[in-house]
């Protein structure tokens, strides 16, 4: 009876290995890109151009991008004579909310909120034709204290990589796309979900 049970052990782990990579047949790693990025496997991503005032974002803004797609791995990072496609970045808005006041005074901000507004558009570096293109925004909080450009540094940086990360996932996933819009998704939102309107938006006495 040892004998037999021996014998049929091989049987038994190949029968459930087969079982297993066939449930797993319809399965495929990695992500699904749009449809114009399908045949890209390399990306160039020349420095974002600044349209703000806000000093030496450029680069912060770009590096950030780049780190990303190395983390996603995609797409290779190449020089644009060697890239499949362009990516061209343009700092467009920086913009800065009141979250919170000072307990005796409305008019003295504790916490604010930064976000930046990014358009990008990706071409084919010969013929220039136009793969994507869209906007895409990162947004932080900031805490007030008597090192203020540290902490605003501090909150680029952090919005940057999250307008990274989106900026990676559209051209990656899709989404944002033509093909998987979101912006009916974002107008579904509660009213008061929204980030601060017009309204309530101030800015601290520091930075006037």
């Amino acid at each position: 009876m040892q004998l037999l049970s021996l014998l049929t052990r091989p049987a038994f782990f190949a029968a459930a290995a087969a079982l297993l990579l066939t449930s797993c047949a319809g399965y495929r790693a990695g992500s699904d890109k749009p449809g114009r990025m399908e045949n890209v496997t390399s990306i160039a991503v020349p420095t974002f151009k600044n349209l703000t005032l806000e000093p030496r974002s450029s680069v912060l803004i770009t590096n950030n991008v780049v780190r990303q797609f190395q983390i996603d791995g995609t797409y290779q990072i190449k020089d644009p004579q060697q890239a499949d496609a362009i990516l061209r970045g343009t700092i467009r808005d920086f913009t800065r909310r009141q979250l919170r006041s000072a307990r005796n005074n409305n008019l003295r901000t504790r916490e604010l909120e930064l976000v930046m507004d990014v358009d990008f558009v990706v071409e084919e570096p010969v013929t220039g034709n136009l793969l994507s293109k869209g906007t895409v925004r990162g947004a932080t909080s900031i805490f007030l204290d008597p090192n203020f450009q540290l902490s605003e540094r501090q909150a680029l940086d952090d919005a940057s990589r999250k307008m990274a990360e989106e900026l990676v996932s559209r051209l990656t996933e899709g989404w944002g796309t033509s093909e998987f819009p979101i912006q009916q998704a974002r107008s579904t939102k509660p009213r008061s979900a929204r980030m601060g309107s017009s309204s309530n938006s101030m800015i601290p006495d520091v930075l006037r």
